[in-house]
């Protein structure tokens, strides 16, 4: 059997890398000289550590050829883009079973640039607002009989990046194509191809956050601290949130999506996606990270930036969630509480058939393929790959190991 020999950290030249090698290469120096919240120091260490022999390991044989293989187990963090597959294929299974069969619409709430600085400072507080104050317009909308008159399924999944890994606060939110009656007797289906008019959303959703914002100050759940101190006071406070009332709050409706299946793929993409893919990244030379971007400005042209690498660092650490933080909510229709019986009763006014039983192989889910070397046989290509034996924090066995 062959072993797997960590990454280098930096190999100059080298015409790709993985984000392992450029926190191994400046992780230590990046920690020594920026302040650091306890959940990015504990991010970072966990990719640092990621399938190197300071996680132990494990041996695997594939169960169609007998080829053996041994690996370092992975961090399962969830800020790591080679840790994201398998939890994104369970989680895309599950939600299988709550798709009903109507069209759906994506729904985009992004915060201005302005509120970036105090978001970083107070992500939980911020980032909730986020949730709930885009979760409460939608439902509100929903249940207005001058556009549906019932209660409307929403997921929605936050993203705090743009292509260049600037801060971008934005909610992505997958909506039903319309609402269960107040008497669960009847569907009310949206309008083909519109749900709610976008303008009068984002005014909504612009109040609800400027409230909530509000209430957060008043029950001093707000931290000021360099960039933000000077909003401290509150009549410095209530200048920036009247002048984020002058804003113009963006509120996009996508294309809405045909069914189901449209619904999966969207979601295969969008619910497990951490701030940057090893894919992206291109090169790690003298100190500088080169990675791959569309530029949106520019007509979604691709383009290739290159930052220092504590530059790169700093905005990938702007993406670091707090701990235990959740960044895939459910609400109407799909809260947790009522959501099976909820989704029952949808399916008997539809005259909907009751969905087969979770499964990651379901031919409507079109899903990111993992790496090659997870769970497919590098040798056959067509066994999987199965566990045979595990062992702790030390080097794997090398050809030959009898021990």
């Amino acid at each position: 059997m062959c072993a797997v020999a960590p990454r280098a950290a930096a190999v100059s030249g080298a015409s790709s890398i993985e984000l392992a090698d450029i926190v191994r290469a400046h992780g230590d120096a990046y920690r020594q000289t920026h302040r650091l919240a306890a959940v990015q120091h504990t991010v970072l260490g966990a990719i640092a550590r990621c399938r190197t022999a300071a996680l132990g390991g494990h041996t695997a044989t594939c169960d169609r050829c007998g080829i053996t293989r041994s690996a370092y187990n992975s961090c399962r963090n969830r800020h790591c883009p080679k840790c994201q597959y398998a939890a994104q294929a369970t989680w895309l299974a599950a939600r299988q079973a709550d798709l009903l069969p109507r069209p759906y619409f994506h729904v985009v709430f992004t915060l201005p640039h302005q509120l970036n600085t105090l978001a970083q400072g107070n992500p939980r507080v911020l980032y909730t607002a986020l949730f709930r104050a885009a979760a409460d317009t939608l439902l509100a909308f929903g249940r207005d009989p001058r556009h549906l008159g019932g209660t409307i399924g929403v997921t929605a999944i936050l993203h705090t990046w743009g292509q260049n890994l600037s801060q971008h606060l934005h909610l992505h939110c997958v909506v039903t194509g319309g609402a269960l009656a107040p008497d669960g007797t009847r569907w009310i289906a949206a309008k083909t191809g519109f749900l709610f008019p976008v303008r009068a959303l984002s005014m909504v959703f612009r109040a609800k956050y400027l409230d909530a914002l509000r209430q957060a100050f008043a029950q001093q759940r707000l931290t000021f601290a360099g960039g933000t101190a000077d909003l401290g006071p509150a009549e410095a406070f209530a200048r920036f949130v009247a002048a984020l009332r002058e804003e113009p709050w963006v509120v996009y409706a996508k294309r809405p999506f045909g069914g189901p299946a449209q619904v999966l793929q969207y979601l295969g993409r969008y619910t497990h996606r951490v701030a940057i893919s090893n894919a992206r990244l291109v090169d790690l030379q003298d100190g500088t990270v080169r990675f791959r971007w569309k530029d949106y400005a520019d007509g979604d042209r691709p383009k290739v930036m290159a930052l220092s690498a504590e530059e790169f660092l700093r905005r990938f650490l702007l993406h670091i969630v707090p701990h235990g933080f959740v960044r895939i909510r459910y609400f109407g229709l799909l809260a947790h509480r009522r959501r099976r019986a909820t989704l029952d009763r949808c399916r008997a006014v539809l005259a909907a058939p009751t969905p087969p039983a979770p499964s990651t192989q379901s031919p409507a889910m079109t899903i990111p393929a993992p790496p090659a070397d997870v769970h497919r046989c590098p040798h056959c290509g067509v066994g999987v790959m199965r566990l045979t034996a595990v062992y702790a924090s030390r080097p794997p066995p090398t050809a030959g190991d009898t021990s």
